[in-house]
């Protein structure tokens, strides 16, 4: 029995234009001919077409389809099983992609039920970067300070954040003056002031050991969105990402000095 193009289109599920895009490919083509001239497809094209399906719904290109098919040399097992791995390794990629997706959306909403309004009064300009976030997830994924951080973020209170958040507005106001003073940024008071910073991450974030915030200055310079979340870009000066990051680094080489490491209860 044969069957049109119409016909095949219709119970296989496919459009008329992918079987002729198969027919221009080379991949499927009918193998018979009606006394008016039609093409149409026999038995064997049915079953060819069911492999080329099969296949294309485990996302083989169409040229590997055309190798599977065509080339007695052609391990399908094998190709069978590279293709599960391959599937299985997206499946947990995507997984994890998920994850990350729930805990930047919870940071996000920083735990708590903002109206917009609350919002601009407790954050201002200092705005969450879903995408950074999610980089940032993918980065730390593995980092137990990371999680407690998570953890700690989206367990504070409005209060908590309009707390915290003044004394980021605060050590800001501080670090804008030092910069645009002049001072040095191995000196004592732009130390002082990265010292300040990485006490205040240990009280409402996470354990901040100098080594620690090294890493995290050294993303000011390289991700312009994770210093926005310090500095917001209308308080920006050219140069101040990196010498807050020398600061913090002249920190912590003052910490592997001897200085004690006391840090501040919340």
């Amino acid at each position: 029995m044969s069957y049109s193009v119409g016909q095949v289109a219709a119970f296989a599920g496919v459009t008329v234009r992918t079987l002729h895009h198969y027919d221009k490919a080379g991949l499927l083509s009918p193998s018979e001919r009606s006394p008016a001239g039609y093409r149409l497809y026999g038995e064997a094209d049915l079953v060819r077409l069911q492999q080329v399906l099969f296949y294309r719904e485990l996302g083989f290109p169409l040229d590997e389809i055309a190798a599977i098919l065509e080339d007695p040399d052609v391990t399908p097992l094998e190709r069978l099983r590279a293709r599960q791995r391959q599937l299985s390794e997206e499946i947990a990629r995507l997984q994890r992609l998920a994850e990350v997706a729930e805990r930047a959306i919870e940071v996000q909403r920083t735990g708590v039920a903002m109206s917009p309004q609350e919002r601009f009064e407790v954050f201002g300009e200092i705005t969450f970067d879903l995408s950074y976030a999610t980089e940032a997830e993918l980065k730390w994924a593995e980092s137990e300070g990371r999680r407690e951080a998570m953890a700690r973020a989206t367990a504070h209170t409005k209060e908590d954040w309009r707390r915290l958040m003044g004394e980021a507005s605060a050590w800001r106001a501080e670090l804008l003056d030092a910069f645009d003073e002049g001072e040095p940024s191995d000196g004592e008071r732009a130390m002082d002031l990265a010292e300040e910073h990485r006490l205040h991450i240990s009280r409402w974030f996470t354990s901040c050991p100098p080594d620690m915030h090294r890493r995290i200055a050294d993303d000011f310079v390289a991700d312009a969105r994770a210093f926005a979340l310090l500095v917001p870009p209308s308080q920006q000066r050219p140069g101040l990402a990196a010498y807050t990051r020398r600061a913090v680094h002249a920190n912590a080489a003052r910490h592997a000095g001897g200085r004690a490491d006391a840090e501040e209860d919340a």
